[in-house]
């Protein structure tokens, strides 16, 4: 049955249209000159490609930005102004949120500058240039290393590199690995550190379905968040100041309000977080059997908890509303990629590569082993370790008073060297930190967090991995969990704000090392740290290393004539695709957008999910759409294009390089799509343009945003001669006008 299934499979690939299997791929930009413009062109595109990305001119890339750590955004004025997702900026929305102020159910609309609101420890960060520097790491490696010497060595390197091209600290500099280490590129950032709200719709609108639409189609939500970049007077990224002044960009885009259609060219470019196409058939396995189960887990206890405590206290609401979206998030992907990997038979597709490889690796003795180490060292690492990494992340470290005993690891190396000066300068450190640290933290939610995540650590992972101390306290206390969570929060200087204060005020060793929460994560993550050591994990460890560098590479090389686009890694990418509708399952349509009938349809005043503001009510009415819709008012559409978490806040470009949407989540049906690309179901579930400036200018009246924009009217024309060399509108090309040093 599972060969017929595979069979099939590549039946029906043969018959999928060349354009649709050029959707696949997050691509890096200085490259699509060799390896895509010419798909691009047939799909659509009137651009160069140098109009995309250009290190000499302004160019595409000059407009995107990795938005804090995780998502991205586009500047979308001559002053800076930017869009990206609301659920990327909801972290800041909550930050500048209160009972008083409550900006996540209310909205936040800045009507001047004077008004906009500063996000302390947000930056952003400007792509200033992309470089190959495999040659130059590979040159200092040799077959014989091991990977801890290989690793060394390509550190080594790595600074080198880094610091000659940081310019004595003027650039923020980046090295990383591409195809499972076999490539190396250099990057290049300007980082600006004043970032503003701007503006911010209420949650009922820019989270409108919550978890219940989140990852499904068809989408109405209007998710996204406005922002404004600053720079010192001369022209430079500085530190918060009420001298700074925005931004002026070396490219900024053009929003369309002219509409899209089936079949429209559609581009996005952005900061795609993680993917593993390469994945072998056991990793996939693993992913299905330990990882997914245990996220879904231990982050299904969390949101119980979370839950109980933001229902009873509104300050609680507003104070984890954003780590609660976190949460909720990926607990409801692993679900939807435990699911969609068995649906869509991935481990079968994935093991009739490894056949195509196994054929052509024969005979050739550098690859001769490469899949049999493989299946070994998952066999090894799956049931030893896969569970427990899962469990130190997501519950020792979940609840805040033990994720916040990383912070006191430095000092308490200190505080052993005797190093006083040390200790005096991280304790101050620290001291600044407090009030950011503790403005979102409540006793009871982490008095409930810690008995229910060590409970679970406890039951499911094998006591040989636990720590003694841990074991003896659990004894101790009878396997009361509740007991042992009341003495951690009774005793730790972790526990409050003022508590921490007075320890850093005076700090003692033997106080840290009796504290219950630091001595707690330090044994766990002590004993952790040896099983790592086992002699038989170690040597799985650098075996799936070497073995998955290896098998990437032979990929590569058995299919001489096709272009691989690397793993998402936070670093700029370019897919592109087309507007396009899809069929899920057996009599099932979906059309490629939705309106704004769909948002009343959904409505349902007992559900907060589905809230649907009256303001929003009104102008539906009145079919007040403004110059944004006539009948009805498109509120998101579908696109073929390749994108993974990180791309939020993406643009989604049309022909000519204008702004046509915001990217914002994938479809249910592909969310195995990481890890093995499904061309006929993957989507982009993207925000309308213009339902995020009916939002601006007919709901919230912030016109003074619209003006500032660059709107166009006219969708793009097929070119009657030859793609020209440079089509970016003039007006939103112009460089920065304080010259560059």
């Amino acid at each position: 049955m599972k060969k017929t299934l595979v069979s099939l499979c590549a039946a029906l690939c043969a018959l999928v249209p060349f354009k649709l299997k050029a959707d696949e791929g997050m691509w890096l930009p200085f490259l699509i000159q060799k390896l895509n413009i010419g798909q691009m062109h047939e799909l659509g595109l009137q651009l160069s490609a140098q109009d995309i990305y250009d290190i000499n001119h302004s160019s595409l890339k000059d407009a995107i930005v990795q938005f804090g750590e995780g998502c991205t955004g586009e500047i979308v004025s001559p002053e800076g102004l930017l869009f990206t997702n609301h659920h990327c900026g909801y972290g800041q929305i909550q930050y500048h949120s209160s009972t008083e102020h409550d900006y996540l159910t209310n909205g936040f609309w800045a009507k001047s500058k004077a008004e906009e609101l500063p996000c302390p420890g947000l930056t952003v960060k400007f792509l200033v240039r992309m470089e190959d520097v495999s040659q130059k790491v590979l040159a200092a490696l040799n077959d014989g290393m091991s990977e801890a010497e290989r690793n060394e060595a390509i550190d080594k390197v790595r600074k080198q590199l880094v610091e000659e091209a940081s310019e004595d600290g003027r650039y923020l500099v980046h090295m990383k690995s591409y195809f499972e280490g076999n490539e190396f590129y250099l990057l290049v950032y300007e980082q600006y550190k004043d970032v503003r709200l701007v503006g911010a719709p209420p949650s009922s609108i820019g989270k409108y379905g919550a978890d219940a639409d989140n990852w499904m189609w068809p989408r109405h939500t209007c998710d996204f968040s406005v922002f404004r970049v600053y720079m010192s007077p001369d022209g430079k990224p500085a530190e918060y100041s009420e001298k700074n002044v925005p931004l002026k960009p070396k490219h900024y885009l053009p929003v369309s309000i002219a509409g899209v259609q089936q079949d429209d060219y559609a581009m996005i470019m952005g900061y795609p977080g993680s993917t593993e196409r390469f994945l072998p058939s056991w990793g996939v396995e693993q992913i299905i059997d330990y990882i997914a189960p245990a996220v879904v887990k231990t982050r299904q206890a969390k949101l119980d908890i979370l839950d109980q405590h933001m229902d009873a206290d509104p300050t609680v609401r507003i104070q984890y509303a954003s780590i609660y979206a976190s949460v909720a998030n990926y607990w409801k992907y692993y679900i939807g990629q435990g699911k969609q990997l068995k649906r869509n038979h991935v481990v079968e597709k994935k093991r009739a590569i490894e056949r195509d490889f196994a054929a052509w690796a024969a005979g050739k003795p550098e690859y001769a082993n490469v899949l049999s180490n493989l299946e070994k060292a998952y066999g090894v690492l799956s049931p030893a370790t896969a569970t427990l990494n899962i469990y130190l992340r997501e519950a020792v470290f979940g609840p805040q008073v033990l994720a916040y005993t990383r912070y006191l690891q430095p000092l308490y190396a200190a505080l052993e060297r005797g190093d006083a000066g040390q200790v005096q300068t991280l304790s101050a450190s620290l001291l600044e930190r407090l009030p950011a640290l503790y403005k979102d933290f409540d006793f009871g939610v982490n008095r409930d967090m810690v008995s229910a995540m060590l409970r679970m650590y406890h039951q499911d992972i094998d006591q040989a991995y636990q720590p003694e101390s841990f074991l003896k306290m659990v004894s101790k206390k009878k396997g009361d969990f509740d007991a042992i969570s009341d003495e951690i929060m009774s005793k730790s200087v972790l526990r409050d704000s003022a508590s921490l204060a007075a320890f850093l005020l005076k700090p003692d060793l033997k106080k840290l090392q009796k504290d219950p929460a630091f001595a707690l994560v330090g044994g766990i993550l002590s004993s952790a740290s040896s099983l790592a050591q086992e002699p038989q994990i170690k040597e799985a460890n650098e075996s799936l290393a070497k073995n998955m560098r290896l098998f990437v590479k032979g990929i590569r090389e058995m299919n001489p004539g096709k272009a691989y686009a690397p793993d998402a890694n936070l670093t700029m990418r370019v897919s592109y695709g087309q507007v396009k509708d899809y069929k899920p399952a057996d009599a099932v349509h979906y059309d490629f957008a939705t309106t704004i009938e769909g948002v009343m349809e959904k409505e349902d005043p007992q559900n907060p999910d589905f809230i649907v503001p009256q303001g929003l009510k009104d102008l539906y009415l009145k079919k007040d759409y403004g110059q944004y819709g006539d009948s009805t008012l498109v509120t998101c559409f579908l696109t073929t294009n390749d994108i993974t978490g990180g791309n939020s806040g993406s643009p989604v470009i049309n022909a000519k390089g204008e702004l046509i949407g915001l990217a914002f989540d994938g479809n249910w049906e592909a969310m195995s799509g990481d890890i093995y690309f499904e061309p006929m179901l993957q989507r982009t579930i993207v925000v309308d343009a213009r339902y995020v400036l009916f939002i601006i200018d007919k709901y919230a009246g912030a016109t003074n945003l619209i003006d500032e924009l660059t709107l166009v009217k006219e969708r793009p024309q097929a070119p009657v001669e030859e793609v020209p060399e440079t089509v970016l509108p003039e007006a939103a090309s112009e460089a920065a006008a304080v010259p560059a040093e």
